[in-house]
Parts: structure tokens; C-alpha cells; sequence
């Protein structure tokens, strides 16, 4: 049978298992990536499995995220950072030089590798045809370690793209549709594989938009071919010599085929409080708006921000509303600097800001009480950007530029013909905000602040265990309702007993004492709980606050290996017991170590009720030995 490209690549690091879509399969990784939000804790655990130096053939530590510094923390996480990177053999990318995703696209990506990152967002170099894939801090640790990926092996779903985009439509637009059609949880146990004639209209930055927000729907990840457009974006930052040309054999059979035609799509939004709930732009022509921000690792490149420079170009911001603009990295704040595109909207009335992540993740730039703020980000949850009872709409650059100077949603036909960006056959270049480690780093001095504390670690899963449900929600839980980030909070990533007390700090600000007063906890969760971001935090402070299991009906990928990887059992739920159980219910679970072990269904009895409750508790022998550990540092260590 002829291959998928996707099955190419993993068949070329496959290390153990059979390539059946549900199987469990280990994937060697070729290079990794952290950020500072979760690199600070996966350096750690890096450290606690006692290595001399990352084994990974590139391992690139960003600082992008907490650069907002109102205090000592985040500065004492960045020297952390920069020391361990050069005693650890790793690359130092500086506050200030860009985005991780944006960044590692322009700097590091190959076509054909692998790459593991400590974010949800890693799929954006899927854009340069690799397989690319976020994961918890704990996995990449392992992968740094030289330890394989260990996943389930997904489905892959080709999306045949024909046709070319016309109008004001672009490549967000490609992505939202597939959003509108599939749902956030359209993707889970799947591989998005695009081909077709379309592909080759778009340029590799159009391509990392579209596979940056494959993780939106829930996939594993997301590729295109690597073909002339990718030698001409990799020859543009002078690595040519890293190409190579990867397309799916003829005949590939893929496990289904979706069809784009991209000279169908008009410019789209997401409404809150969700990436699919999509409409047109014309559908919400004349609603008012308070804010507009500009950036992040969706749609932050050259092309953006130049699109964004023609259509501010001569205008002025509309006096209610506040623009914010975030280049993706030093390299495009450099370039539009040069070529005049910055005048153009600081001219216009734009407030530019560092290449960050910024008001992406909710690090400044807040909207006001009941705002409205258009953003060209890739989430839009309730309390997000910061400000609790904000409404938040996703578009593209060019879209989020015409409402800047509007003040409302607007036809874009109004703006007349699109603009028209010429970009350089040859990109600025300048790697000197990059620290590559010293050829011996054995001797490098390792700094830590006082907000490094050591990481908890959990007990081994004990036979019997009873326990309170201790909160009952809904479907689509996110891993912001689980762990809030923020300027706020996000500086305590190092510190698990002070970032645990903002545990479901948005649903129920008592959570966290509560849970340790009635410890050990159950949490009862609906369809995909733990959807969004990579942040292990969502697993690891719950475990601080005693949370013992979790039952849902439905898990997201990355959240149910951090809750494997930290020994939490993710049980699964019927509809019908779902439904039965309730907030304070006390159960209780025997037998739970030989029920693991031999991968029989774990049964709870409600004490309230005695009634018995059946759950399923799918894992690998792999898994099962990791919770039976305590968590996955407890079972890399005992084999050593």
C-alpha cells in the first residue's frame, strides 16, 4: 500500500510498535523544543533524571512567553534557563528574539525530522513538512533523555485542497473552516496530511497557520509536503542545504478525504467562546469593537504584519479602539523596521509590542470590563485575554487591520481590493540572540532563584483508595479553566505548591484548599476534558492538591499523558453514570493495583448509594507500569 507522507516520516523513526491508527507506537526524536512557561519545570525534570547533556540530535530552550516582568520570577526563570541550556548542551533563544514556533520555523526546522515541544502549538513546523508534535514537559524531558515518544498512532486524514484563495480570504480561513466542520474535538486521534493542487498556492508561512491551529481541533498533528515552496522559504533564510523534497507516494490511501477548495472561502471569524463557533465576517458586520491584537505563533510572520502595514497605511486606528501588534520574531520586527511597514502603523496608531507571545496567553494588554477584543490568535476561552467577561473573536491579520480602522466588524468589500505584498527573495538574518552551548558545559554553574522549588513527586498508586468527587463539569474543559495562565499566575511555574492554589481558580476560587482539606479528590469531567494547551501544570498542581483520579467521559490527547505521567488515573465514564454522579459523592476503588496491572475495568462503589460504577481504564503496559510508579520520573528512575 502506498504511503502517506506522514507515515513516511514515522515510519523512519519508529522505534517500537505496530503503525495501526489506536496502537501504541514510540517515535525517536530528532530535536526539541521548551518554552519558558513549561521549560523551567521540564529542565528540572531533565536535571532529575540525572543526565550528563541532551541526547536529542538539536534541543532549543525560547524564552517568549513570561517576558512581562513585574517581579524577580520570570527574570530568575530566564538566568535558570540560559545556565542549564549551556550545561546541558541545549541552544538559548533570548527574551526578545521571537516566538518559539515562529522562530524554530525560520531558524531550525528541517523537513523529514521530528521535533517534540513543551507546547500545544508545536505542530506549526507540520508547516515545513515535519512531525511535529506538542507534549508535556515531562515527555520532552524523556525525549532530551533519549527516550522515545511514546503515542497512540493516529488516523491520517488528507485534506485535498484545490483551487486558490481569492478575495480577502487566507490561510486562517482554511483553518477556521476545517474548525466550523470538525469541532475542537474533530480532531482527536488524528493526523491532518494536506495535498492537492492547492498546496502549492501557499507559501510555508500560510502552511504553519493552518497546522499551528490543527491543535484547535484536537489533533496530534498536522503537515504539508515539503516541495518548491518550502526550498524557497528555506533558501530565503539561507538554509537551502536543509531541504529536501518529502510528498506522499502516488496513490496514498488515506483513512479519510476531506475537500477544501480555497477559491470557495471567504474571510471567517470565531465568536466566543470557542475556535469553532465560526461564522463569516458579513455576519457580524457593524458589531463594535474595543480592542484589536495583532500576532502571536498563528499568524505573526513577515506576510502578516506586512498585510497588516498596507491596509493601516494611511489611516488612522478608530479613537474606541486600542491596536496592539506583536511581530513573531526579532527577524520580522528587524525587517519591518527597515522597510518602513513599522512607520506605517505606529503612523496609523498602533502600539507595537516585543516579538512575545504577549496577550496571546493573556501576559498584558487585557480588554476592558465586557469588551470586545479581535485578535488573530488561536484561542478565544472565556478569561483568556485576562479580563473574565470579555468577548474574544479570532480572525485573520487583514480582517483584524479593517476592524482596527473601522471600529466594527465590517464588510471587507468596503476596503475595496485586496493588498498585494511583495516579500524579499533573501531574509535578514541575524542568529546573535540565539547562545549556542559551549562544546563542554560540565563545569557551568546552574542558577536558581528562590521561586525554584523542587518537584513534587507522587506516592505509587496505593490498592485501595476512597475519595470525594470533588467538582462536576461540563464538556470541552480546558486546561486554562484547570490552570489559569496570565501575568498573574504564570510566573509561578516553577513553584507547584504556589501556583496550585489557582487550581480551577475560575470556577470555583476556594478549590485549592478545599481539595487538600478533603483529600484524596476525584474530578468528574464531560466530552474532552483537558482540551488546549500543553501546560502539565494542569496535571501537576491537581496531584499537589491530592487529586487521585480523574473521570471523564472523554480526555484529550496531551492532558491524559500528563495525567498519566504525574499518576493520575484518567478514567473513563459512561453517559449514564456520568449523569448519576454528583459533587460530594464519596467513592471507593479496591483492588486498584491488580486491576492496572491486568488491565481489567476499575469499578467504584458510591458509598452514598452502594451502587457500582464501572470504569474503563485503557492503557498500554507502558502506562499501566507508570502509574503503578507514582508517575513516569518515578518509573524512568527505578530503571536506571
Amino acid at each position: 500500500m502506498a504511503g502517506t507522507l506522514a507515515e513516511r516520516i514515522i515510519a523512519q523513526h519508529l522505534a517500537t510498535g505496530d503503525m495501526k491508527p489506536g496502537e501504541e507506537i514510540a517515535l525517536r526524536v530528532d530535536q526539541t523544543l521548551t518554552q519558558d512557561a513549561t521549560g523551567t519545570m521540564a529542565y528540572l525534570q531533565f536535571e532529575a533524571l540525572g543526565m550528563d547533556r541532551t541526547r536529542a540530535e538539536l534541543s532549543v530552550s525560547y524564552v517568549d512567553h513570561n517576558t512581562l516582568q513585574t517581579g524577580f520570577e520570570n527574570a530568575d526563570d530566564h538566568r535558570y534557563l540560559q545556565s542549564v541550556a549551556a550545561r546541558y548542551a541545549a541552544y538559548f533563544s533570548r527574551p526578545g528574539n521571537g516566538i518559539c514556533h515562529q522562530v524554530h520555523l525560520e531558524r531550525f526546522g528541517v523537513p523529514g525530522k521530528t521535533l517534540l515541544g513543551s507546547d500545544s502549538h508545536t505542530p506549526t513546523a507540520g508547516g515545513l513538512g515535519m512531525i511535529a508534535i506538542g507534549a508535556g514537559g515531562l515527555d520532552v524531558a524523556a525525549a532530551m533523555a533519549g527516550e522515545p515518544f511514546y503515542l497512540s498512532m493516529p488516523s491520517v486524514i488528507g485534506v485535498d485542497l484545490t483551487g486558490e484563495l481569492t478575495g480577502w480570504a487566507s490561510a486562517k480561513d482554511v483553518i477556521l473552516e476545517l474548525l466550523r466542520r470538525l469541532s475542537v474535538k474533530g480532531g482527536v486521534g488524528k493526523l491532518f496530511e494536506y495535498f492537492g493542487p492547492g498546496v502549492a498556492t501557499l507559501a510555508v508561512p500560510e502552511r504553519a497557520t493552518i497546522t499551528n491551529m490543527g491543535a484547535e481541533l484536537g489533533a496530534t498533528t498536522s503537515i504539508f509536503p515539503s516541495d518548491e515552496r518550502t526550498r524557497e522559504f528555506l533558501a530565503a533564510q539561507q538554509r537551502e542545504q536543509a531541504w529536501t523534497e518529502l510528498v506522499a507516494e502516488p496513490g496514498a490511501e488515506y483513512d479519510e478525504v476531506i475537500r477544501i477548495d480555497l477559491s470557495a472561502l471567504e474571510p471567517l471569524v470565531a465568536r466566543p467562546h470557542m475556535p469553532d463557533n465560526v461564522v463569516t465576517v458579513t455576519e457580524l458586520a457593524g458589531q463594535p469593537v474595543d480592542q484589536v491584537c495583532i500576532g502571536s505563533c498563528t499568524n505573526s510572520s513577515l506576510s502578516d504584519l506586512m498585510t497588516v502595514a498596507a491596509i493601516l497605511k494611511g489611516s488612522t486606528v478608530h479613537p474606541r479602539v486600542s491596536l496592539v501588534i506583536s511581530p513573531g520574531s526579532r527577524q520580522v520586527e528587524e525587517m519591518i523596521a527597515r522597510n518602513g511597514a513599522l512607520a506605517d502603523m505606529l503612523a496609523a496608531g498602533a502600539r507595537v509590542l516585543e516579538p512575545a507571545c504577549g496577550p496571546c496567553i493573556g501576559m498584558g494588554q487585557a480588554p476592558p470590563s465586557g469588551g470586545v477584543t479581535v485578535r488573530t490568535f488561536n484561542r478565544n476561552f472565556r478569561g483568556r485575554s485576562g479580563t473574565a467577561d470579555a468577548a474574544i473573536y479570532l480572525t485573520s491579520p487583514a480582517i483584524a487591520a479593517m476592524t482596527a480602522v473601522a471600529g466594527e466588524f465590517t464588510d471587507p468589500a468596503e476596503f475595496g481590493s485586496p493588498v498585494s505584498v511583495e516579500l524579499p527573495a533573501s531574509f535578514t538574518v541575524d542568529d546573535s540572540m540565539i547562545i549556542a552551548p559551549p562544546e563542554d558545559g560540565s563545569q557551568v554553574e546552574v542558577l536558581r532563584g528562590p521561586n525554584i522549588k523542587p518537584i513534587p513527586l507522587k506516592d505509587p498508586l496505593p490498592d485501595s483508595l476512597t475519595g470525594a468527587v470533588l467538582l462536576k463539569l461540563g464538556d470541552n474543559i480546558t486546561t486554562d479553566d484547570i490552570m489559569p495562565a496570565g501575568s498573574k499566575i504564570l510566573p509561578l511555574r516553577s513553584n507547584i505548591p504556589a501556583i496550585s492554589e489557582h487550581v480551577f481558580e475560575g470556577i470555583e476560587p476556594g478549590f485549592p484548599r478545599r481539595a487538600l482539606d478533603e483529600a484524596p479528590g476525584i474530578l468528574l469531567g464531560g466530552e474532552n476534558y483537558g482540551q488546549g494547551s500543553s501546560r502539565e501544570h494542569a496535571a501537576l498542581a491537581p496531584m499537589y492538591l491530592g487529586v487521585q483520579a480523574v473521570l471523564a467521559r472523554s480526555f484529550a490527547r496531551i492532558h491524559r499523558a500528563n495525567l498519566i505521567n504525574f499518576g493520575i488515573l484518567p478514567l473513563v465514564i459512561s453517559r449514564e453514570d456520568y449523569g448519576r454522579l454528583e459533587r460530594g459523592d464519596r467513592l471507593q476503588f479496591d483492588g486498584l493495583r491488580v486491576a492496572v496491572q491486568r488491565g481489567q475495568p476499575i469499578v467504584a462503589t458510591r458509598l452514598n448509594t452502594d451502587e457500582t460504577i464501572e470504569l474503563t481504564c485503557e492503557l498500554s503496559e507502558r502506562e499501566r507500569e507508570i502509574i503503578l510508579a507514582g508517575g513516569r520520573l518515578n518509573y524512568i528512575r527505578s530503571r536506571q
